[in-house]
């Protein structure tokens, strides 16, 4: 059985994430314990407030989405090896900051401890580019419900001088909008006179993935050079191009996925293309990793039929290993 797991990304933040598997697997505990005390206490004692923070945000769900992938192994491991044979990772993939995740656990970066420190500094970044001089934020994102040529629309009759951008092509029915407080305004008065597109503010502190982001490009890069990247052992897929990270690489393999994750940064995610190509790679069911449920329910927009768990605490981690389990004797799921 063909599994493609998917690593949730910002947004996904909540007080109390992670605690569960902290205080019930040995492999989530030794990921939190690595981490250190200050994450740990953002995220099992952080306010949302604090956790919506882009330099608290990142670094927490990383830390969560590795403590639930090092658990979700751990659960494997007490299996059957004739249930284990028949389980392949056949694909990665992790919405926005999510990547990173994906990239930890495909292989690519190697150890948490890597993937923490660049995680760390790239949340320092973004928030720092996303402040004004009086430091407030400057940008924001809007979750756009609708046909995606209608919001494209909205967006170029909105955008005026502001920057102003379509960033997360999520589904058939919903498309993330970038950009300045100012311009996303229009965007709203423009939405709500056009009656086909329903507007929904996110709770993030900037415009990611816009051309705001493109002062932290370089420093990415330079920062992901430095962490001594390596070709994934299983197939990651982008959110710059929806296919396998590695397709068309021409340089060293190392040098190739620091660029793509530097542009990462201000280039829109497109996450349906993700998802329709893991699917045309014969992946039918995903299982979600880290805080939240957003990517299921994305999943299921995008194909109705897709079988879909995900993994946050102990109960859920639980609940996905007795579906998988299900499965694989050829038992009807919910």
């Amino acid at each position: 059985m063909k599994i493609g797991l998917l690593f949730a990304g910002q947004g996904a933040q909540y007080p109390g994430m992670g605690k569960s598997l902290y205080d019930t697997s040995k492999e989530a505990k030794r990921i939190f314990d690595s981490a250190g005390p200050e994450i740990q206490g953002w995220c099992f004692e952080g306010t949302q407030e604090i956790l919506k923070q882009t330099n608290v945000t990142q670094p927490c769900i990383y830390t969560v989405s590795m403590a639930a992938y090092k658990a979700f192994l751990e659960e494997l491991s007490g299996l059957d090896e004739d249930l284990i044979n028949q389980i392949e990772m056949e694909g990665m993939a992790g919405f926005s900051l999510g990547e990173y995740s994906a990239l930890t656990a495909g292989g690519a970066i190697r150890s948490f401890e890597t993937g923490l420190g660049i995680v760390r500094q790239r949340g320092a970044l973004m928030n720092e580019v996303g402040k004004g001089e009086n430091g407030e934020s400057i940008g924001g994102m809007i979750a756009a419900f609708g046909e995606r040529a209608h919001i494209l629309e909205c967006v170029e009759a909105s955008r005026e001088n502001g920057i102003l951008e379509g960033v997360n092509f999520n589904s058939p029915v919903q498309t993330v909008v970038a950009g300045d407080k100012e311009a996303l305004e229009r965007f709203k008065t423009k939405a709500k006179e056009l009656r086909n597109i329903k507007a929904i503010p996110l709770s993030v502190s900037t415009a990611f993935h816009s051309p705001m982001m493109n002062p932290i490009v370089p420093k990415l890069r330079e920062l992901l050079l430095a962490a001594g990247l390596g070709k994934p052992t299983v197939k990651v897929y982008s959110n710059v191009t929806g296919r396998d990270v590695m397709e068309g690489c021409s340089k060293d393999e190392g040098e190739w996925i620091a660029d793509i994750m530097a542009k990462q940064a201000n280039s829109p995610v497109y996450w349906q293309e993700t998802m329709e190509n893991m699917m045309a790679d014969g992946i039918r069911t995903f299982i979600e990793i880290g805080p939240g449920t957003t990517l299921c329910g994305l999943a299921k927009k995008i194909d109705s039929e897709l079988v879909t768990m995900h993994i946050e605490n102990e109960e859920t981690l639980k609940e996905t290993i007795e579906t998988l389990k299900n499965l694989i004797k050829g038992k009807e799921v919910e």
